[in-house]
């Protein structure tokens, strides 16, 4: 398989599920201690894993939780944010300019940042009260600490048993997708590689990563313009512009937000027949029980996506690293 090192995919989940210890540890604290809310702080991708933090969150606790756009808190500021306030942030280099500034404004407030950036020496590094250092898998490790403050309050009562069915499974149930999806990536990449424009419709704890993807790996990465859509928005605007050759892929997931989707699903063909289904049903995952796979969904589909974008990297001979603004230019 092209780009695909089968130990280091598993290496890679079963660092981050190492991590729970540390995470609990942190999360503990903070239940003990008190607060009055979560704030999911991001901007660009880190921001796509805090709108589905907040999604794997809402619909079982009570507990306040919010997603806010860093460069939007900067400018506008959010009530909600006050010194009781628990800050979840990540970022890969610890320098992006609009969330080291965001994170200095929640000192200043005094709420508590909770922080997972990869490079420990970063400034951003220096500013969080809680850090943790480990690169890859964002929305495993948001997962964690949301997982972690739902079993506090009592509202995962499952806790133990669907951890120990990840320990166990969930790492190599990855890389089992990303193999079966791999033939289905290449014909993807084949068809939609030079597309002008492709669109991206998820709902539920994929919407994030349906924006996400949209935006950072097809428009930052490939250079390929795409509209990504809500499943439940489709159908307010955006299929009035759809047509028989439109590229339209549909993200199905196992969550409560399934019916979403696949109503889409069941309305496209009457007027489109370039639409590609991606359900996250149609891939196994062994050893992982049936009620668990809902909050799975979007890591299953992300190993789908990674098939698909190894592949249009090697036909368009654009590797994903380069840039054509972003880092490059002042803005």
């Amino acid at each position: 398989m092209l780009k695909f090192d089968e130990q280091k995919v598993k290496e890679n989940m079963e660092g981050a599920l190492k991590l729970r210890p540390q995470i609990n540890e942190v999360v503990d604290q903070i239940h003990e201690r008190g607060f009055s809310n979560i704030c999911w702080l991001g901007i660009g991708g880190t921001y796509a894993s805090a709108m589905q933090a907040v999604v794997h969150m809402k619909e079982k606790t009570a507990l306040e939780t919010f997603y806010e756009n860093a460069a939007v808190f900067l400018t506008t500021g959010n009530k909600r944010v006050t010194k009781d306030t628990l800050v979840v942030i990540s970022s890969v280099t610890g320098s992006t300019e609009e969330v080291v500034d965001a994170v200095k404004k929640c000192n200043e407030i005094g709420a508590t940042v909770f922080g997972f950036i990869d490079k420990a020496e970063a400034e951003l590094a220096t500013l969080v009260d809680h850090l943790i250092s480990y690169p890859l898998n964002e929305q495993l490790k948001f997962f964690m600490v949301a997982d972690r403050f739902m079993y506090l309050a009592g509202e995962f009562d499952e806790y133990d048993e669907f951890y120990n069915e990840m320990d166990q499974h969930f790492a190599q149930g990855i890389v089992e997708v990303e193999k079966a999806a791999d033939k289905f990536g290449q014909e993807f990449a084949l068809k939609h590689h030079q597309d002008e424009i492709h669109y991206f419709v998820g709902a539920g704890n994929q919407w994030g990563a349906t924006y996400s993807y949209a935006m950072c790996y097809w428009e930052e990465q490939h250079w390929i313009k795409t509209k990504s859509i809500e499943s439940h928005e489709f159908f307010h605007g955006m299929f009035e512009i759809v047509e028989r050759d439109t590229p339209v892929t549909i993200y199905v997931t196992e969550d409560s937000q399934r019916a979403l989707s696949e109503r889409v699903v069941n309305f496209i063909p009457q007027i489109c027949g370039n639409y590609t289904v991606i359900d996250a049903k149609d891939y196994d995952m062994p050893g992982i029980s049936t009620k668990f796979r809902g909050a799975l969904s979007p890591f299953i589909i992300h190993a789908v996506n990674n098939r698909i974008d190894v592949h249009i990297e090697k036909i368009n001979c654009h590797p994903m690293e380069i840039r054509r603004y972003y880092r490059q230019l002042d803005y």
